[in-house]
């Protein structure tokens, strides 16, 4: 009887396993447990047998029936969630309004479906945005030289500002029918990408007038009055926007910005209107110092009570023309020796009418929410790019680089050492570019992806620094040297410069991801939060009846399907294909459901201290975003049309960031302060330990070799370089080279391979080249080659010197003046 009960019990386990990895409907599995029952009283009728039936039939009617359940269950539990409810300001309500939900709730969710992710349209440029990129993009790249952009002039010159307005590089989000040229966002991502390979600076002039300021919050916002006035001028450049937000006082906490607006009466166009006295101070505004139009948010007060009972009326937006009274504007900061125009911007009284107010007088109050709803969906465009860019330059170089630059006869791309770091850069790469296309695409379907852009910002950024850390230690001092022949070294210094606006990345890591992801993403929290604040106490019960329980079912499905799968290796798991990424699928779907049981876990036993755990915060915010880049990078290889070539950078993608998975998820689980609970919860997500090892050396072998020759694979992963114009030719000489670097190795075989005696006094190559050729060991177009490719090698090697006084802009006399000492 014992065993018989036994395999009861067994069937009843398995078959609610079954039912919670199924995710099954309550209903559904209610009806199962009461067969089970029946069955078991059946075949062992006894006391003990009733008595279990009875209790299992009483709590199935009491979560079945939902009168009942609101009553007993769901009522106390709503009071209880309600105290412990933590309290949300405007602000941050306003923040968890902007954006939508996209593909990161499905990875929120536990059961991604990935046809979801496959059916996601791969952006595409239309012929016009085409001809764009080849065409004026491509000539302003060759008009650029970035060492006297930097070095020389702190600016772009006169012909390159003018080409950008003639050809309406500013007006890249302006629709036709003001004169712009309403390109998709992805076209303008590539846009800034191209031209960030060539200047950071450039690229960051034409980013802010496209990017969060006066023209995209008169396209949201503005009246068509201001539309009509201010977009015609701002497409031709004859307005420079920029946006003024933070100050000495507010830079992160752009919500607490102490900038006064008071309502008052004022003389404007030599009338008496009703209108704002504006005292305000700012800094680290791009483009302030050449701006003809000043975006402006600040707080708005009524004291006197003009407008309406209500004091302090919130955070608005206005447009302040350059020229007023009392504005002052002009004065330059220096970001880390790359000139783009950033500088103060100061106001004491200055006076605008309420027309200004952008939506006019009937948006006062609304500026935040006009911040975030933009940023939401900004986040992914402009810095990501500059990243990106920066980041196809650094690999571009450095793999050709590694090849043709030897040490101890040897190119250094073949070295162990080397190679590692060639894979990170290439792989990490594969993912920067996978995760930003894929972003910005959402743009043009329509989404506000307010949670991938705060994961594009901060990973791609950050991301996009390390590569530029990595091409410098395999550059060494070729890298570090400036001048005209350094293509690293101000892509190198302007890498920080992205990690810290539009949300640090501190701020943006341990407090927007997972903090705004948790809410938003999530399918029942924010249900459960609008339901505890709704005061129709009816209403309120029967949403948070419904979301309860659903959200009780969903956790622990999640704690099943992570167990399953994390006992099995993730075998089992669903994948949209059978090819060489399946996989990854699997595993990615297996840490969905662990992210969402850890996630859940958190919430429950923290609640608001969540939001105070930073650190905790910014493990679950990571867990969020490696799964997401891990879809991008699975994505893009099936947008591409699974090109086989690329398969080694996808998979070095897909391990890393599974790899960075797991061992967050150790380290959360690790600091979790709930001990008992994480030992629980530990055996949840890895029954078996951490099995999930990180790229092989092998691997990472392979991804080197396809950045150190010339293939397909590496043109598809550089792809937006360019290299157009006389300042480019140290990255042209490189790809030169590399074309010429295998058939220059076969020839250096041959001569070895003649098994001739070589004079000790031939000590270089290009000497061995010749005496070569005087054996007829070569014939004269083969040493023409090495000839060439060793004149390559050598002016790619070569690094900048120069004269005492070319440097510092005051330099120091010295006791010999500015000759060279030759010593004598």
């Amino acid at each position: 009887m014992t065993f018989v009960l036994l395999i009861w019990i067994v069937a009843l386990l398995v078959g609610l396993v079954g039912c919670a990895f199924l995710r099954v409907p309550l209903w559904i599995t209610s009806i199962w447990i009461v067969i089970w029952l029946g069955i078991l009283i059946s075949f062992l009728p006894s006391p003990a047998t009733v008595g279990v039936t009875l209790v299992g039939l009483a709590i199935l009617v009491l979560i079945n029936r939902t009168p009942l359940r609101k009553s007993l269950l769901t009522k106390p539990l709503l009071r209880a969630y309600r105290r412990v409810l933590p309290t949300m300001s405007t602000t941050e309500k306003e923040a968890l309004a902007a954006g939508t939900v996209w593909w990161e709730g499905e990875l929120f969710s536990g059961r991604p479906h990935w046809s979801k992710l496959l059916n996601i349209p791969k952006p595409e440029l239309t012929l016009e945005e085409r001809a764009f990129l080849s065409g004026p993009v491509e000539t302003l790249c060759g008009m650029l030289d970035d060492w006297k952009i930097t070095h020389e002039w702190a600016d772009l010159p006169p012909e390159v500002w003018n080409f950008l307005k003639t050809n309406r590089f500013f007006a890249l989000i302006i629709p036709k029918s003001y004169g712009g040229l309403e390109f998709s966002s992805y076209a303008h991502s590539e846009i800034l990408l191209r031209i960030a390979t060539r200047s950071i600076t450039a690229a960051s002039v034409v980013a802010v007038p496209n990017s969060l300021g006066p023209a995209e919050l008169l396209l949201h916002y503005g009246t068509t009055e201001q539309k009509r006035h201010y977009l015609p001028r701002l497409a031709r450049g004859d307005e420079i926007p920029c946006f003024a937000l933070t100050g000495p006082y507010a830079g992160s906490d752009a919500a607490s910005i102490p900038d006064i607006g008071i309502v008052c009466r004022g003389s404007w166009d030599g009338q008496t209107v009703l209108g704002l006295r504006l005292n305000f101070e700012k800094r680290y505004i791009t483009l302030a110092p050449v701006a003809t139009l000043i975006g402006l948010a600040f707080k708005l007060l009524d004291p006197d009570h003009l407008l309406s009972e209500q004091e302090d009326r919130g955070i608005t937006c206005a447009l302040i023309p350059r020229n007023l009274p009392g504005l002052e504007i002009g004065y330059r900061h220096f970001p880390l020796n790359i000139p783009f125009q950033n500088g103060p911007i100061r106001g004491r009284d200055v006076f605008i009418p309420l027309d200004q107010i952008i939506g006019g007088p009937a948006l006062i109050g609304h500026g935040w929410r006009m911040l975030m709803e933009n940023l939401a969906a900004g986040r992914s465009i402009s810095l990501p790019a500059h990243a990106t860019g920066a980041a196809q330059t650094a690999v571009l170089t450095t793999g050709a680089y590694a090849r043709i630059r030897r040490q101890f006869h040897t190119p250094i791309g073949w070295f162990e050492g080397v190679q590692e770091i060639l894979a990170r850069m290439g792989g990490t790469l594969y993912a920067m570019d996978a995760v930003r296309t894929m972003t910005v695409g959402a743009n043009d379907l329509g989404e506000i992806p307010a949670v991938p852009s705060a994961i594009v910002k901060y990973h791609v950024t950050e991301m996009g620094r390390q590569i530029a850390l990595d091409a410098i230690d395999i550059h060494g001092g070729k890298g570090i040297i400036l001048g005209p022949k350094n293509y690293l070294g101000r892509g190198f210094q302007a890498a920080p410069i992205a990690i810290t606006v539009e949300g640090a990345n501190i701020l943006t890591r341990n407090m927007i991801i997972f903090g705004q992801g948790a809410i938003r993403c999530h399918p029942f929290v924010l249900k459960e939060m609008e339901a505890a604040q709704n005061p129709d106490g009816h209403a309120a019960l029967a949403t948070f009846d419904r979301a309860l329980w659903a959200h009780v079912g969903f956790f622990l499905s999640n704690m099943v399907r992570a167990w399953t799968l994390g006992f099995h290796a993730a075998h089992g798991a669903q994948s949209p294909t059978d090819g060489p990424t399946r996989r990854f699928y699997q595993h990615l779907e297996r840490y969905s459901a662990a992210f969402a049981v850890l996630s859940d876990a958190a919430m429950l036993t923290l609640g608001g201290k969540l939001k105070r755990k930073e650190r905790l915060s910014a493990r679950l915010g990571d867990l969020l975003s490696y799964l997401y880049i891990a879809s991008a990078v699975l994505k893009r290889f099936e947008d591409d049309g699974r090109p086989v070539a690329d398969l080694p950078l996808v998979e070095w993608a897909c391990r890393h960031l599974i790899y960075q998975f797991q061992e967050q998820a150790h380290d959360f689980l690790r600091n979790f302060p709930k001990r008992g609970l994480a030992f629980f919860l530990r055996a949840v997500i890895f029954p078996t330990g951490r099995t999930y090892s990180a790229p092989s050396d092998h691997l990472g072998r392979t991804v080197a070799e396809l950045l150190t020759s010339p293939n397909e694979t590496r043109a598809r992963l550089t792809s937006g370089v360019s290299q157009n114009g006389p300042a480019a030719q140290p990255i042209a000489q490189l790809e030169e080279a590399l074309t010429l670097a295998s058939s220059a190795e076969q020839l250096e075989h041959k001569i070895r391979d003649a098994h001739r005696e070589i004079p000790t006094r031939i000590l270089h190559d290009l000497e061995r080249a010749r005496w070569a050729k005087d054996q007829d060991i070569l014939t004269a177009d083969e040493y023409a080659t090495l000839e060439h490719f060793y004149s390559l090698v050598s002016e790619i090697i070569s690094v900048d010197a120069f004269p005492p006084d070319a440097l510092g802009t005051k330099p120091i006399p010295l006791p010999w003046g500015t000759q060279v000492l030759t010593g004598g």
